[in-house]
């Protein structure tokens, strides 16, 4: 299982992608951000890192 970011509650502040150890979290053209699921460990380390808990596990 991977992690996923609910676009509709991430405000793009990149809190998740300075916590993730393999560098799996990017920002996009829109602003938000978003998890590579190919390489994603499910640490759940972005999710604990999110001031709005807009991750969760998929």
């Amino acid at each position: 299982m991977a992690f996923v970011i609910d676009k509709e509650k991430c405000i793009g502040c990149g809190s998740c992608a300075g916590t993730c150890p393999v560098e799996a979290i990017a920002d996009t053209d829109d602003g938000k951000f978003a998890i590579d699921p190919e390489k994603c460990l499910s640490c759940g380390s972005c999710a604990g890192g999110c001031p709005v808990e807009a991750i969760s596990e998929e």
